[in-house]
């Protein structure tokens, strides 16, 4: 569960797997297809259902390159009265093309998602000011009712930073900071890059797939201090 991945207390789904691969991604541990472990969406949509959220969100990785797990997952949450906010490195207009040639999948996860952020990551536009977005050519689309009032209000919209540690001592950090804040947090943590500005560190990510059989995700509440730039 976190509160750093869209609006109120959400349920996070990492995919694995992403063929646009933007120079300087959060995730490019979640470039590749192997690796992570194969949920199925129902399974997911009934962990969800019995979580204290108000909604999911899907992002990686690629979400629409998984279209057809994600689409049974975000119908199946909807019923039950789920938001569901999809990031996507895709453009919305290409995406809506694919659906109206034929792609159901991507047409039924367009029509499932609340709030869609679109566009590759540009680490040469960083943006300080909106929440939950790395880049300011990235886009929010708020394709339902559910969260127009936050249009014109992304301002106020804070980022936040979780930290979570393990009995076993285990630290996994999500969410947006500073680097300067970053780095004191986790100075008795060991070496790590140090970003050009602001970064992102992210748990790894479960990701569902309609029949349960297919390697394409990383499990949610593991630990880990991958690196997220911003």
């Amino acid at each position: 569960m976190t509160q750093a991945e869209g609006p109120g207390r959400r349920f996070a789904v990492w995919i694995q797997g992403c063929s646009i691969r933007c120079r300087g991604c959060f995730n490019p541990h979640m470039w590749a297809r192997t690796g992570g472990r194969p949920v199925a969406a129902l399974q997911l949509a009934e962990e969800a259902d019995r979580s204290d959220v108000e909604g999911i969100t899907l992002l990686g990785g690629e979400p629409f390159e998984q279209a057809e797990g994600l689409a049974a997952l975000a119908e199946a949450v909807r019923v039950g009265g789920l938001s569901v906010m999809t990031f996507t490195g895709f453009l919305r207009e290409d995406l809506e093309t694919r659906a109206a040639r034929g792609d159901t999948s991507v047409r039924r996860l367009l029509e499932a998602t609340d709030l869609l952020v679109d566009g590759p990551y540009d680490r040469a536009r960083p943006d300080l000011a909106r929440p939950w977005v790395g880049s300011t050519n990235q886009r929010f689309h708020f394709l339902t009712p559910r969260y127009a009032h936050l249009r014109n209000r992304l301002g106020a919209c804070n980022d936040r930073l979780e930290v979570r540690v393990t009995a076993e001592g285990q630290v996994s950090v999500n969410g947006w900071a500073a680097s300067d804040d970053l780095d004191t947090l986790l100075a008795d943590l060991g070496t790590r890059q140090r970003p050009p500005s602001r970064l992102r560190r992210s748990r790894d990510g479960i990701a569902p797939s309609e029949t349960g059989s297919a390697p394409l995700g990383a499990g949610s509440d593991s630990g880990g201090l991958p690196v997220r730039r911003r």
